[in-house]
């Protein structure tokens, strides 16, 4: 597979956020989208990260001074595990959707048995 370069991920990231139904993203409260080359060191499997307060959390104080919540989606995993191009943007298409889920409340183990793992 030839690897994307960063624009194309970036590009592919953009596409991912586009399938996702508008009706969910309008719902999507102070967030901001990232893309990194690479994971931090300790952890270099992962493929998206999700740093914020979810939806399920905020308190009505929550919003004075919040800096939006980062989701960032790794583009060095996602190509490293991928072994061509249609697999690489299923991938980062549900690791868009896992991060967003994250947001909105659900746990890695509900993703999981939702099939969003």
């Amino acid at each position: 597979m030839r690897e994307l370069t960063r624009e194309e991920f970036e590009d592919a990231v953009g596409d991912a956020l586009d399938a996702v139904p508008a009706e969910l993203l309008r719902l999507l409260d102070n967030v901001v989208f990232f893309v990194e080359d690479e994971p931090p060191p300790d952890e270099p499997d992962l493929l998206g990260v999700y740093d914020g307060v979810p939806l399920t959390d905020r308190g009505d104080a929550w919003a004075m001074g919040a800096l939006p919540d980062r989701i960032t989606i790794f583009r060095g995993p996602l190509t490293r595990m991928c072994a061509t191009h249609e697999e690489l943007l299923d991938e980062i298409a549900v690791t868009v959707v896992h991060e967003i889920a994250h947001h909105f409340g659900i746990d890695d183990a509900r993703l999981h048995r939702l099939g969003w793992g």
